[in-house]
C-alpha cells in the first residue's frame, strides 16, 4: 500500500491510499481539486471515499468527486447530508482495496465522529493530532477521553493519519506544561527541521504519540502533579478535561 497526504486549505491533509493495481481511496476530501490532481498525476482509479465527520473542511469536495468518479461514500450519520451514501458506525466494517476497515466511534470533536482502522492505518480525522487533541465542538471531555482510550488500545505501530498539520503548535503547548520533558523537546527539534523543509509531520505512530502527546499521558504522575498539585482530580478523564481547557486558552 502507498499512503500520501495531500495538502489542502491552510493546514488540512486529505489522505490518499492506493495499491499496486492503482486502485485508491480518499479520506476527508475538504476540496476536490487537490484530490483530483493527485489521482490524475498517479493515474489512479478511485474506489471509494471515507468521511470521519461532517465539518466542511472534510466534506467540501465530496459532491465534485462523486460526480466525476461515481464512487461510494462511507461516513457516520452526521455526513448523510454531506454526500455519504453508506452510513457506518461503531462495530461496522468497510472492505476497500482488500483492506478490512473497522469503524470506531470517536465522539468529542463532533458527536458522530468516527475513525477508520485497518492495521496499520488509523484515519482519525480531528480526534487525535500529533502531540494533540481535537477541539471539543459538540462532545464532552469525558467522551473525547474515552475516544483516546480506544486509540491507546491499538498496536504501537498504528499510523496516526490525522487531518491537520498542527504538530509544532501542539508541541509548543506540551513544552509549556512539561518544559523539562526531554522526549517532547527532542521531538519538537525533529519536527521543526521537517517543517523547515516543508515536509509533513504526519503520519505519526501510536508509539511516538504515547511519548509526546500529553492527552495520551493522563496516567503520567509528573503530568498529574503539574496539573493537579493538590490532588483534587480523582479520575484520569478530569486530568484530560483540564488539559483540554488549558489548550483552549493557550
Amino acid at each position: 500500500m502507498n499512503l500520501i497526504s495531500i495538502p489542502a486549505f491552510q493546514d488540512n491533509y486529505i489522505w490518499l491510499l492506493y495499491n499496486n493495481q492503482q486502485e485508491s481511496i480518499i479520506v476527508d476530501p475538504g476540496e476536490a481539486a487537490p484530490a483530483v490532481a493527485a489521482l490524475t498525476e498517479r493515474r489512479l482509479t478511485l474506489k471509494g471515499i471515507l468521511l470521519t465527520h461532517h465539518h466542511q473542511d472534510h466534506v467540501g469536495g465530496v459532491a465534485d468527486l462523486v460526480a466525476r468518479y461515481h464512487v461510494p461514500v462511507y461516513g457516520p450519520q452526521e455526513t448523510a447530508s454531506k454526500g455519504a451514501d453508506h452510513i457506518v458506525g461503531e462495530g461496522d466494517r468497510v472492505n476497500l482495496l482488500d483492506l478490512d476497515f473497522q469503524i470506531l466511534a470517536f465522539p468529542g470533536h463532533t458527536l458522530g465522529h468516527i475513525g477508520f482502522y485497518s492495521a496499520p492505518y488509523l484515519f482519525c480525522g480531528d480526534t487525535v493530532f500529533s502531540a494533540g487533541c481535537g477541539r471539543l465542538f459538540e462532545g464532552t471531555p469525558r467522551q473525547m477521553y474515552e475516544s483516546f482510550q480506544k486509540v491507546k488500545r491499538l498496536p504501537p505501530d498504528t499510523l496516526i493519519c490525522a487531518a491537520h498539520e498542527y504538530t509544532l503548535a501542539n508541541l509548543a503547548f506540551a513544552r509549556s506544561i512539561l518544559p523539562e520533558d526531554e522526549p517532547i523537546a527532542a521531538y519538537e527539534r525533529e519536527i521543526r527541521q521537517l517543517r523547515s523543509k516543508n515536509q509533513a509531520s504526519l503520519p505519526s505512530t501510536l508509539q511516538i504519540e504515547e511519548k509526546i502527546n500529553l492527552f495520551l499521558r493522563c496516567h503520567d504522575i509528573d503530568l498529574q502533579r503539574k496539573l493537579d498539585p493538590h490532588h483534587t482530580l480523582d479520575e484520569e478523564w478530569r486530568i484530560f478535561a483540564l488539559l483540554r481547557e488549558k489548550k483552549d486558552h493557550f
